[in-house]
Parts: structure tokens; sequence; C-alpha cells
């Protein structure tokens, strides 16, 4: 038999950080999220125990363990979350727009089938904490989200990634 291992580890490749941004679309449908957005949810979804507290919100508790200096992470996030885009478009999941607020994404026709059909436990829990960000966030404008970014993660991780005006 093969050699078992494999030079390209499954957490945080293209494929599961594209099935994250997948869930996260999908929650937040119809609104479109831009890159920069999509790196601070991707963050917030799997710790959303960062966001306890704000306003009075109670939040589930996170997916990963909270290790120190996670939010270091956002800021390298951005690169790869554009590479799992582009392959969940590839396999038209995602769609594109393009408008007077620049590049966004959207969940396309065949994701709500699709992750109706991953049932694992986790990826249950990440649905649930994806429409828990979506109902936390839905009514802000960008410049409010970007604020409780900045309040719960930090104000370098809003600058790097996502910067106002982005066109990513």
């Amino acid at each position: 038999m093969g050699d078992l291992k494999s030079d390209k580890a499954p957490f945080n490749s293209p494929l599961e950080t594209g099935l994250r941004a997948l869930v996260i679309l999908e929650a937040m449908y119809p609104r479109p999220c831009d890159l920069g957005e999509l790196t601070w949810y991707d963050y917030l979804v799997v710790y959303t125990a960062d966001l306890g507290g704000e306003d009075g919100a109670t939040a589930p508790a996170s997916l990963h363990p909270p290790i120190p200096g996670r939010q270091d992470g956002i800021i390298v996030r951005r690169r790869l979350i554009e590479r799992s885009l582009d392959l969940m478009r590839g396999v038209h999941l995602v769609d594109l727009r393009h408008d007077a607020d620049g590049i966004r994404y959207v969940a396309g026709d065949d994701a709500p089938e699709f992750l109706e059909t991953l049932q694992a436990p986790y990826t249950q829990r990440l649905k649930e904490r994806a429409r828990w960000l979506a109902d936390r966030l839905s009514g802000l404008s960008r410049t409010e989200i970007a604020a409780i970014v900045d309040r719960n993660i930090g104000a370098l991780t809003v600058q790097f990634a996502a910067p106002e005006g982005d066109r990513s």
C-alpha cells in the first residue's frame, strides 16, 4: 500500500476554507460580502465567543479553542480566502458580483442544496454559528461591522484585512 502521508494538510486548505466561506455566504444571503468582510467572518465564525458581551449579546461557544495570538492569524488569511473563493466559484457554488462597492461574493443558486448534504456534527455547528453571526450583523453597515471587529479582534486586523474602499 502507498504512503498515507500527504503534503497537503486538509486543515486551513482552500477546500476547508472555501466550505467555511460558502457556509458564511449562505447565512448572509442575499447580502454580498467583499474579501475583507469574508476574512473577518472566517475568523468570527470559528471564534464566536470573541463577540460575547458585545452590545449585551450572548455568543455561542467558539468552534476552535481560544489559542493565544489567534487574532494575528486573520492578517495572513486573506490570500487563502481568496483562493478558496476561486475554488468555490469554479464549482459554481459562489458567484462574483461587480458593482459600485467593488467586487463582492454571494452564495450561488446551488449552495443551499449542496450545504444541506453536509451533515457532520462540526458542519452543523459551523452552520449554526454562521446563522448566529449573520443575525448579529444584519442591518449593520460595513463601517459598523469594522468597529465591532476593531473592538473584539483589533485595529491592526481591521486595517490589514479589509481597508476601506477595498476593491479586491
